[in-house]
C-alpha cells in the first residue's frame, strides 16, 4: 500500500501535536506533584515549628514552677550554669522532644530582683527545626500602683491620679481616676476628718463631685496584706553593711541631708540646726522639718552591685537619680526614734527608663515646709508605721510659723510619678469649710509604667508568686 505525501504530513504534524500537548502537560503534572510535595514539606515544617514552639512554651511554665519551689535559684537546682535540658513527654508519656533553658538573674544586694528565661524547644522528629521565645518572671510589686493605703481617705478634687488606687479601708474618691480604685471594706463610717457632717455609713469608694469615675469603683476587694507587704528594715540594714551597701550611722545631729547627683553619686551632709515651728497632724506639734545649716558634707559613689543605702536617722532628701537605687531611714537599736523621711526638694530622673528611686521611712515621709513652689517627686515612697503627706501650717493664732516661713504654707503644685505606700492616711492639702487653708492647691499622681517591670533593689512585693512578662519570640 502507497501513502501520499499528504498523508506523512498530517501524520507528522499530527505526531508533533500529540508530543508538545504531551510535553506541556508532563510539565503541568510535573508542576502540580512538585507543588504538592512543597506544600506538604511546608505542613510538616509548619507543624514542626508549632510543637517547637509549644515545647519551648512548656520549658517556660516548667521554670514558673520551679521558681514557686525555689524563688532564689537560677540553676535549676543544679548549682552550675546553663542551659539546662529537660525531655518533653506527650500527653501518653511518650518522649518527643526537648526544651533547653538559658537563665539570667538580675540580683540587687543578694536577692534575686526578676529572671530572664530563654526557652528553646524541638522535636525528636525533626531536630533541626527549633523555637527559641523568652520571658522575664518577676513577683508583682507596690510599684504597680499609684497609691496603696492602710486607712481611710479623702482624695480632693482637685486631684488627677493615674494608676490603680487602693486602700484597705473607706475611700472618698472626689478627684478625677483614670484607673480602678479598689477599697477593702464594703461600707464604712464617714467622718468630718473626710467631709462627712454628720457622720455618715458610705460605700466602700464614693464621691461627691462629677470628677470620678464610678465605673471604676471596686468594692469590697482583696486587702493588701500590710504586714507581709512592708520590707524588713533590718534585712535592708545588713545588706548596707554586708552586701555592698552604703551605711550612713547616727549623725550626732538633727540627721543628714541627702542629694542625689546626676553622676551617680549622693552628696550626705550633717545637719545641725534646725528652725522649730508648730504643725498639725492629728494635733499641733513642735516640728523641726526645715534646716538651718549642715555641715561635714561628703560625696560617695552609689555602688553597682548593691545601690542600697541605709541611715540610721533622719533624712531630707532631694537631688536628680541616675539608676536605680533605694534608701532606707530606721534606727532599729531605739525603740523610741523612729526616723523620718523629709521630701526636701525635687527629686527627679535623668532617663524614665534607667532611673529609679525607693525611699522608705521607718515613721512618715513628709513633703516638707520650705519646698519648691511646684513641687516634682519621682519615687516610690512607703511610710511603714506613719504616713505620707504635708502637715497643716498657719500663720495666725498660738501655732502660727515663724514670719520666715509663712510664704511656704501654700505651694502651687505637687506632681508625683511614681507610687505611694502609706500605712497612716495620705494629704497634702487641708481644707476649712471647703477653702483651702494650706497645703498645694493642684495634685497630680500618676504611677510609673518603667518602674513596674524593672523597679529599684529590694522593692516590697505584694505576692510571693512569680508572673511572667515580656514574653517574646527570639528569631
Amino acid at each position: 500500500m502507497f501513502t501520499s505525501a499528504k498523508t506523512k504530513l498530517n501524520q507528522g504534524f499530527l505526531l508533533i501535536t500529540v508530543l508538545v500537548f504531551g510535553s506541556v502537560l508532563f510539565v503541568i503534572i510535573s508542576s502540580f506533584v512538585g507543588y504538592v510535595i512543597t506544600q506538604n514539606h511546608l505542613i510538616n515544617q509548619r507543624v514542626q515549628i508549632q510543637k517547637a514552639t509549644d515545647i519551648a512554651e512548656a520549658g517556660l511554665n516548667y521554670y514558673k514552677w520551679f521558681l514557686a519551689h525555689y524563688p532564689n535559684d537560677p540553676t535549676d537546682g543544679t548549682g552550675a550554669p546553663g542551659p539546662y535540658v529537660h525531655t518533653y513527654y506527650d500527653s501518653e508519656g511518650g518522649a518527643i522532644g526537648e526544651f533547653s533553658l538559658d537563665v539570667d538573674d538580675s540580683v540587687f544586694c543578694g536577692d534575686v530582683a526578676s529572671m530572664e528565661i530563654t526557652s528553646t524547644g524541638y522535636t525528636y522528629q525533626d531536630p533541626t527545626v527549633k523555637k527559641t521565645i523568652s520571658a522575664r518572671y518577676s513577683r508583682p510589686t507596690v510599684a504597680e500602683y499609684s497609691y496603696i493605703i492602710n486607712s481611710n481617705v479623702w482624695a480632693g478634687a482637685d486631684r488627677t491620679i493615674i494608676g490603680p488606687y487602693h486602700s484597705n479601708q473607706g475611700i472618698r474618691m472626689d478627684g478625677t481616676n483614670q484607673s480602678v480604685v479598689t477599697s477593702g471594706k464594703d461600707e464604712w463610717l464617714c467622718q468630718s476628718r473626710y467631709g462627712c457632717t454628720p457622720d455618715a455609713t458610705k460605700d466602700g469608694v464614693f464621691t461627691t463631685t462629677a470628677n470620678a469615675n464610678p465605673a471604676l469603683f471596686v468594692f469590697p476587694s482583696t486587702p493588701i496584706d500590710f504586714a507581709g507587704l512592708l520590707i524588713d528594715l533590718a534585712k535592708t540594714k545588713d545588706r548596707a553593711q554586708n552586701a555592698g551597701g552604703l551605711f550612713l550611722p547616727p549623725s550626732g545631729g538633727a540627721g543628714y541631708r541627702v542629694v542625689f547627683n546626676a553622676n551617680n553619686t549622693v552628696t550626705v551632709s550633717k545637719v545641725t540646726p534646725v528652725a522649730a515651728y508648730y504643725g498639725y497632724s492629728d494635733v499641733w506639734a513642735l516640728e523641726q522639718n526645715v534646716i538651718s545649716s549642715v555641715s561635714n558634707t561628703v560625696t560617695y559613689n552609689i555602688p553597682e552591685s548593691c545601690p542600697l543605702i541605709f541611715v540610721q536617722d533622719k533624712v531630707w532628701l532631694e537631688g536628680v537619680v541616675n539608676k536605680k537605687v533605694a534608701i532606707g531611714a530606721a534606727d532599729l537599736a531605739s525603740a523610741a526614734n523612729n526616723p523620718s523621711i523629709i521630701l526636701n526638694g525635687n527629686i527627679t530622673y535623668t532617663s524614665a527608663t534607667t532611673s529609679g528611686l525607693l525611699a522608705i521611712a521607718e515613721n512618715e515621709v513628709l513633703f516638707g515646709l520650705a519646698v519648691p513652689n511646684n513641687m516634682v517627686l519621682n519615687g516610690i515612697f512607703v511610710a511603714q508605721q506613719g504616713r505620707v503627706g504635708r502637715n497643716h501650717y498657719t500663720s495666725s493664732g498660738s501655732y502660727k510659723l515663724p514670719t520666715s516661713l509663712t510664704t511656704y504654707i501654700f505651694r502651687n503644685s505637687l506632681t508625683i510619678n511614681g507610687t505611694v505606700v502609706s500605712q497612716g492616711s495620705v494629704g497634702s492639702q487641708w481644707t476649712n469649710a471647703g477653702t483651702i487653708v494650706s497645703g498645694f492647691y493642684n495634685r497630680y499622681n500618676s504611677y510609673d509604667r518603667n518602674l513596674v517591670a524593672n523597679p529599684p533593689p529590694l522593692i516590697p512585693k505584694t505576692s510571693d508568686v512569680f508572673q511572667m512578662s515580656d514574653w517574646k519570640s527570639v528569631e
